[in-house]
């Protein structure tokens, strides 16, 4: 389940089947903090979920949780288009000196 005050603060470009980045197709994980999202506009996308061994055919309109650290990888399944979102939560303000 996603926490409810995720925030997207960064998206990448869209990638097809041709485009894909090289890291994408192999076990790559995101960094402390960072959540993603794979947004699949159209076609099919493989997602491996290298933690719990699972595979998800992810179309559009279906975002697989993809939690911070945790190793995965994507597979095109023929003509794809998609990109990822990056989203955290949100950082409390520091304390001000002397409070």
């Amino acid at each position: 389940m996603w926490p409810e005050a995720l925030t997207p603060y960064r998206r990448t470009t869209e990638f097809t089947a041709a485009t894909i980045p090289a890291g994408l197709l192999r076990a790559h994980a995101t960094k402390p903090g960072t959540w993603a999202r794979l947004h699949v506009l159209s076609g099919l996308l493989m997602f491996r979920d290298l933690e719990t061994g699972r595979d998800h055919l992810i179309g559009p309109g279906i975002h697989p949780l993809i939690r911070p650290e945790a190793r995965h990888e994507v597979a095109p399944q023929g003509a794809v288009r998609f990109f990822v979102e990056f989203c955290a939560l949100p950082q409390p303000a520091p304390k001000a000196p002397g409070v």
